[in-house]
């Protein structure tokens, strides 16, 4: 059920952000990262995606949860996060030009300024957790037509990296809970729409 990884790579008060010339995001700063081939464990493919999209060999890898999405109320798909702290005195110049994109530093504030318009949508929201304290959570994402509505946020038991089967139970029953609440979350946009439509009719 969770096919895909995140990494968002510190160095002091800085981040290494991707903007990524291929889908998804395409032309959106986000982390770094891909999908976790088989037989890898989480942190297993998060190091070699790390490793292969930066060629940082030197960081302390931080399980920090999950990120899931439920798209026009069906789909759902999900990727494991991971925070790479790496040391201050290591010289790592940008941007950088890869075959996946721009590398390039960024401020926490630039990241998560309201204005920004040019990040994947969730990061923000992520961004409000990410640093807080030693927890892990998971960041649910609800789209609709591409566009992001809304981040439920809530804590994930630390175990659920490498016990398959605790996840597994946790992703099933999440699953159906964000479902339930996406339908309610349209209905009610849904409702908006229409009572705007009319108040504008009989103004």
């Amino acid at each position: 059920m969770i096919a895909y990884n995140l990494c968002l790579t510190r160095q002091g008060d800085k981040i290494l952000l991707l903007n990524r010339e291929k889908a998804a995001w395409m032309g959106r700063w986000n982390g770094v990262g891909g999908k976790v081939m088989r037989n890898e464990s989480p942190r297993e493919s998060m190091v070699r995606e790390l490793e292969e999209e930066t060629g940082i060999t030197s960081y302390e890898l931080t399980f920090k949860g999950l990120v899931t999405w439920s798209l026009e109320g069906s789909g759902y798909g999900g990727m494991f996060l991971y925070l790479a702290d790496i040391d201050s005195e290591i010289d790592y110049p940008t941007p950088i030009k890869t075959r996946e994109g721009i590398l390039d530093w960024k401020s926490v504030e630039w990241i998560v300024h309201p204005d920004n318009q040019g990040i994947a949508s969730n990061l923000p929201y992520i961004f409000r957790y990410l640093f807080q304290n030693e927890r892990c959570y998971i960041h649910h994402g609800f789209f609709a037509s591409k566009q992001l509505l809304e981040v439920l946020t809530e804590e994930l038991h630390p175990a659920c990296e490498d016990d398959p089967s605790l996840r597994e139970r946790f992703l099933q029953e999440h699953r159906h809970r964000m479902s339930q609440m996406y339908r309610e979350q349209l209905a009610a946009r849904v409702s908006r729409i229409i009572e705007s439509e009319s108040r504008q009719l009989n103004a």
